[in-house]
C-alpha cells in the first residue's frame, strides 16, 4: 500500500512540474503579443511627440510638468509603459539567446507577473515531449518520490506502538 502511494505521489508531482516548460512557452507566446501592443502604442505616442516637434522625453517630461492632472497622469502610465516594455523586450532577448535549460531559469527570475497572471489564466496543460519537459517531469517524480517517503515515514511514526518495558 505505501508503495502505490509513493507511486501516486511521484505521478503527480512529476505531471505538475513536466508543465512548467509547456507554462514558460505560452508565456513566452503571450511576452511576443505584449511587446508589440506596447511598441505600437510607443510608436503611437512618438509621432504624436515628433508633430510638436519633441522627442519622447520631452513629451513624457512636458506631461508630467502640465498643472492638468489628467495629463500628468498620462505622462506617468507613458513613462511606465516605455519603462516595462524595455524590461520585457530584455526579458525576451535573455529568453532568446538562451538554451533551453537556461530558459527556465530566466523565465523563473525575470517573470512579469501581469503576463504570467494572464498566461495562467489561459493556460492549457500540454504533455511534455521536449528534453526539458521529460527533464521537468523526471524531477518532479524524484521530488515526490522523496515526498511520499517522507509522508510515509511520519505516518508510520504515529502508527508505533511503545515496546513494553
Amino acid at each position: 500500500m505505501g508503495r502505490i502511494f509513493v507511486v501516486i505521489v511521484m505521478l503527480l508531482t512529476g505531471t505538475t512540474t513536466s508543465q512548467l516548460p509547456e507554462f514558460a512557452q505560452q508565456y513566452r507566446q503571450r511576452l511576443g503579443g505584449a511587446i508589440d501592443a506596447l511598441q505600437e502604442v510607443m510608436a503611437d505616442f512618438k509621432r504624436d511627440a515628433e508633430a510638436f516637434g519633441m522627442s519622447i522625453d520631452a513629451a513624457i517630461e512636458r506631461l508630467k510638468g502640465t498643472p492638468d492632472e489628467f495629463a500628468q497622469r498620462r505622462g506617468t502610465t507613458m513613462e511606465d509603459t516605455r519603462t516595462r516594455l524595455a524590461n520585457l523586450e530584455q526579458q525576451q532577448a535573455e529568453l532568446q539567446s538562451s538554451g533551453p535549460f537556461a530558459r527556465l531559469g530566466v523565465f523563473l527570475t525575470s517573470l512579469d507577473t501581469e503576463l504570467a497572471r494572464a498566461t495562467a489564466e489561459d493556460y492549457e496543460p500540454a504533455v511534455p515531449v521536449t528534453t526539458e519537459g521529460l527533464a521537468s517531469a523526471g524531477i518532479g517524480g524524484l521530488i515526490g518520490l522523496v515526498l511520499g517517503r517522507l509522508l510515509l515515514g511520519v505516518g508510520r511514526l504515529g502508527r508505533r506502538k511503545p515496546r513494553p518495558a
